[in-house]
């Protein structure tokens, strides 16, 4: 796991709560933001769009911790629990963050990335397929890996590996149903190619010679 930097975004409260209201704050360069859990209340505030999306974009993406310090309120370590993206625009237009409290664990999703090339594609001509690319996990926050890696080296031809054959850190406890394929190795069939079908006419064209024959003798035998 990389380590994290510490981020601290300033925010302000919302006063106002309908679409006018976010329409201007938004015209501002911020997004309305709700903060939820812990031992507080929930808080409507509102925190700068490009500090918000930069941690969007970071290697730990969604699962960023982050401090969130909101004038009057005061500063709380977040996570994201939930986020809006307009569609088009591809922009946040509204994100739910969570209060993390020490020693309780929080569940995330995280990505799964495959390692290694497996034998049954190096030495079978078998292929690769990735069946399942994130995984649910329940973890303390500083405990949140970047990824799950799962080494598929060992796998040959048919073979199949589930979430149960993956091993996890100590404290990481995958939520993601055992049985789960993750990934297996398949063989590429090469469909038989079939003769194509002649062409309407084609089949004449071999009783040509026998009518220029024919006529020939036709030719031969009136001239006698």
């Amino acid at each position: 796991m990389a380590e994290r930097k510490e981020i601290t975004v300033r925010a302000e409260l919302r006063q106002g709560r309908g679409k006018n209201d976010s329409r201007r704050l938004r015209a501002r360069g911020f997004v309305p933001v709700t903060l939820y859990g812990g031992e507080g209340e929930a808080v409507a505030a509102a925190a700068p769009l490009r500090e918000l999306a930069a941690i969007l974009r970071s290697d730990t993406g969604h699962n960023t911790i982050f401090t969130l310090d909101v004038d009057g309120v005061g500063a709380s370590e977040v996570l994201f629990l939930d986020r809006q993206i307009d569609p088009v625009r591809g922009r946040l237009v509204h994100a739910d963050l969570r209060r993390l409290v020490k020693g309780q664990k929080v569940e995330v999703t995280v990505p799964l990335h495959l390692v290694g090339e497996p034998v049954g594609v190096r030495e079978q001509g078998g292929v690769l397929e990735q069946i399942v690319r994130q995984l649910e996990i329940r973890c303390e926050p500083r405990s949140i890996p970047d990824a799950i890696d799962a080494d598929v080296s060992n796998l040959g031809v048919h073979d199949v590996l589930h979430v149960s054959d993956i091993p996890v850190s100590e404290g990481v406890e995958i939520l993601s149903a055992p049985e789960t394929v993750i990934a297996t190795v398949g063989v590429v069939r090469e469909e038989p190619v079939e003769a194509p079908a002649p062409v309407e006419g084609e089949e004449a064209a071999p009783a040509e010679p026998e009518v220029i024959a024919k006529g020939k003798k036709e030719e031969e035998g009136g001239a006698s």
